[in-house]
């Protein structure tokens, strides 16, 4: 399956605060499930700004083999409807936990078999809950026992649907990737989580409101129970909000540089994970502030070390380490024990590159503890992970001879990053 080459790139250090302001590409998840939703649409659904990055366009590949015709228009995605049958057909998931997730439900629903590959590490993703969630649901899939990539779904088109019990504690994807087929279902669709703790509810959050605007209402008033009765499925035109924990990075960067950065365009209510910048920010010691035209922070003192669960927020975990190594005191995050099924194991991955660096952080047994030292330069690897090669960007901000050894990585949901990122601290 395709993968990019690997881009060394020495991250340029800022001499001056940064001042600067800017607009943030469209959020993957809220994309990848508007792409999603358009396939299983009653017509052609436009998605405006959209995030054309790795992910998605790999959402995309998919949904053209499943039948859907993809129009590209100047700022625009046109989708049909995926056909009720598809040919022997091979789907790349990449290193996409919406594409790997989300799509082999999506193909239960059409005639056909479906075989789904994707990225040497995605074979290390969890999938395990999904699927055996799907042949609960009498989906032939054919793992191999193996719980994981590869594997091939063999499907008549109709799903019966009823109620399935899963483990979504490893990943809040297991459930949106149900959630968003399951009105499809002849019978629709109860499911009930019955372990640990859910990582990542917003995104849970923001399929259900995804959902509701396209006319399926999920019933989630009982804990850890989502009910979805059959029904259609209705087109519609999208406009997908920035990405606002991509935008993360560039909040980073006015805080480790005492300097000032506008984000054009934040929402002022959003189920975005990215939300919680504002607030956790703000308790690290920064000035911000959200007018009609985009969120502003500006930071001029020490930066405060935190102590603070990040269940809900996991994803934002890189790039706020990345700000906790200037702190002026400890940090210690938690809730975060689901990450080391992400792209790589990110707490391993974090602790090792910051160690590298004259850091000092350690694994807990659901998070990482960062206490302030004097840091220098060196490797900083992404271990294929886009988050970690960002993360390694703003600390080249501050410390000169930092050098990301697979800079690319980045495209998977931010494709313009290295010249956003010179841009940002050439101005």
């Amino acid at each position: 399956m395709s993968e990019s080459a690997p881009h060394k790139w020495s991250a340029p250090t800022s001499l001056r605060p940064i001042h600067s302001t800017l607009s943030i590409p469209g959020s993957k998840s809220a994309t990848n499930r508007a792409f999603v939703l358009a396939a299983l649409g009653d017509g052609i659904s436009r998605i405006t700004k959209p995030l054309l990055a790795r992910d998605t366009e790999l959402m995309l590949a998919a949904l053209q083999k499943l039948g859907c015709e993809v129009t590209r228009e100047s700022d625009a995605i046109l989708i049909s409807p995926m056909k009720k049958a598809h040919q022997d057909i091979e789907i790349d998931v990449g290193l996409a936990g919406t594409v790997m997730r989300f799509v082999p439900p999506l193909t239960a629903l059409s005639v056909g078999v479906a075989h789904f590959d994707g990225d040497k590490r995605a074979r290390n993703r969890p999938m395990k809950t999904l699927i055996d969630a799907l042949k609960k649901l009498k989906i032939s899939v054919d793992d191999q026992s193996t719980g994981s990539l590869p594997f091939s779904i063999t499907s008549d088109g109709i799903v019966q649907g009823g109620e399935v019990l899963i483990d979504a504690s490893e990943s809040s994807q297991f459930i949106s990737a149900l959630l968003l087929v399951a009105a499809k279902f002849k019978n629709g669709l109860t499911i009930k989580h019955n372990g640990g703790n859910l990582p990542s509810l917003p995104h849970i959050e923001m399929t259900i409101e995804m959902l509701k605007q396209v006319g399926v209402i999920v019933d989630s008033t009982m804990k850890n129970t989502w009910v979805v009765k059959p029904g259609a499925i209705k087109s519609r035109d999208w406009l997908i909000e920035p990405d606002l924990s991509n935008a993360g990075s560039f909040l980073a960067a006015a805080m480790v540089t005492k300097g000032e950065v506008t984000i054009l365009d934040w929402p002022a209510e959003t189920t975005q994970a990215g939300k919680a910048w504002r607030e956790i920010l703000s308790q690290m010691g920064a000035e911000i502030s959200l007018t009609t035209t985009g969120l502003t922070i500006k930071h001029s003192g020490e930066i405060k070390g935190i102590n603070i669960n990040l269940a809900n927020f996991g994803e934002l975990t890189p790039i706020l380490v990345a700000i906790a190594l200037f702190a002026n005191s400890k940090t210690q995050l938690s809730g975060i024990a689901h990450l080391r099924g992400h792209e790589t194991d990110r707490l391993k991955a974090l602790v090792e590159n910051i160690n590298a660096i004259g850091g000092d952080a350690e694994e807990t047994s659901d998070g990482l503890i960062i206490r302030p030292a004097k840091l220098h330069g060196g490797v900083w690897k992404a271990f294929d992970d886009h988050r970690m090669a960002t993360a390694g960007a703003v600390i080249g901000l501050v410390v000169p001879g930092i050098d990301v050894d697979d800079i690319q990585t980045t495209s998977k949901t931010l494709p313009d990053f290295e010249k956003m990122w010179t841009s940002l601290v050439n101005v």
